[in-house]
């Protein structure tokens, strides 16, 4: 048998497999990587979706992740290895759907065609919704002991690679267009993308029904809420309201307030991979050696700083000079979200077995997005009423608030203390 990377063997166990999970990782991070670097310009320019429509839009979206733990339930038989696959079947059904919008732009209404890109948004969503938990469950079940953050950080890293060319291919494919006359809101390009992407995304559900169920077949609990991740729960709502308005509204600042293009978007997030990528690891190694308390204060603070440049900047600064600060401050974003793995520990620490800690993840997911939902909904309104700077205050005073909640976890929590 061939042996694996020693990297690799340190942080894995030595009788499990993990190429092909890390394969599906990578291609499903190109796609991924492709459709994120086209998703904001292809609602703004093409389907004519505006701020407030863009909060409407993603609360749609999130339903998914509101819904899971009833969406899990149907599924509370199923070994997490098969949950994961369903959940890239969908993703692959979703990327698709992207696909075929493409071909109507001209041929329907811009409601109708709002509406159907709506639709398969849900449908891909409710795949990467459904991965969410298990791919972490995953990831830390193939660890060894003590190496759950490394694992962790590996494989986000890992999911990082894809990513970064997925980025860099719209890059250059958008480049090359311009280069021979086409715009940013000429629909050739997208197609493009979202083709690739769509073949990519089924490659990687192909890759992924081929996994082996190994260690991984115990059955979940269908509903699972327990007073000792009570901690959790709230952290996960605060994190749930912050992220929204950085998912929704952060990349929509660079697209509408300062014209930001396919190209510019897709280099800017790909160098936010490239960061992810080499800190991810480094930031799970982190929670394993100062604990993941340390990190979730320190992310949240820093939080408070980023959340008031994204609100303040355009007046601080130049509109040059501003659009730089959005830039490194959009990558820091990026950055500081991957120490939400915290979280995971966070609960692994304190579970007393695997099926309670993905029972309680997808618990999480779905708390987290009660708020996240009403987030969206509202965000939209409060940037065209209020304007940038009342949203993103209001994310830096959860950002404060959770930082605050999460220096209250103790130690003592954890099993076996």
């Amino acid at each position: 048998m061939k042996e694996r990377p020693a990297f690799l063997d340190d942080i894995y166990r030595p009788d499990v497999k993990v190429g092909r999970f890390l394969s599906v990782l990578v291609i499903f991070g190109l796609a991924i990587g492709m459709k994120h670097g086209v998703q904001n310009n292809y609602l703004s320019e093409i389907v004519s979706i505006d701020e407030f429509e863009r909060g409407i839009v993603d609360a749609f979206r999130e339903l998914p992740g509101l819904l899971l733990i009833f969406i899990l339930a149907l599924m509370y038989r199923f070994a997490d290895s098969k949950v994961f696959k369903i959940g890239i079947a969908l993703m692959s059904g979703g990327m698709v759907g992207f696909l075929l919008t493409t071909g109507i732009v001209d041929n329907s209404s811009v409601f109708m065609l709002k509406i159907i890109v709506v639709v398969f948004m849900v449908l891909f969503s409710t795949g990467e919704h459904i991965i969410m938990p298990v791919r972490s469950t995953i990831a830390m079940e193939l660890a060894r002991r003590d190496k759950s953050g490394a694992s962790l950080g590996i494989t986000t890293s890992i999911n990082q690679i894809g990513t970064i060319a997925g980025l860099l291919l719209v890059t250059g494919i958008f480049f090359v267009l311009e280069k021979k006359g086409f715009t940013r809101i000429d629909i050739i390009g997208y197609r493009i993308v979202f083709a690739v992407a769509a073949a990519l995304m089924t490659t990687a559900a192909l890759v992924a029904a081929a996994l082996q169920e190994t260690t991984l077949k115990a059955p979940r609990q269908r509903f699972y809420f327990a007073k000792k991740f009570t901690k959790y729960y709230i952290m996960e709502i605060f994190y749930g309201s912050r992220k929204q308005i950085f998912l929704t509204f952060a990349p929509y600042v660079l697209v509408r307030e300062y014209r930001a293009d396919p190209s510019m978007m897709s280099l800017l997030l790909a160098i936010c991979s490239v960061c992810i990528m080499f800190c991810s690891p480094l930031i799970g190694k982190l929670i394993d050696k100062i604990g993941y308390k340390k990190v979730m204060v320190a992310d949240t603070l820093i939080l408070v700083f980023v959340c008031l440049l994204y609100g303040f900047s355009h007046r601080l600064f130049t509109p040059a000079i501003a659009f730089i600060v959005i830039c490194c401050n959009f990558v820091l974003d990026q950055v500081i979200s991957v120490a939400s793995m915290a979280n995971n520990v966070y609960v692994q620490r304190i579970s007393k077995d695997r099926e309670e800690i993905t029972a309680t993840l997808s618990t999480g997911i779905s708390v987290n997005h009660i708020f996240s939902v009403s987030i969206a909904l509202i965000g939209g309104w409060i940037w065209k009423v209020a304007g940038l700077e009342v949203l993103f205050t209001m994310s830096a005073i959860l950002g404060l608030i959770s930082s605050i909640f999460a220096a209250t976890i103790k130690k003592s929590e954890e099993v076996g203390n």
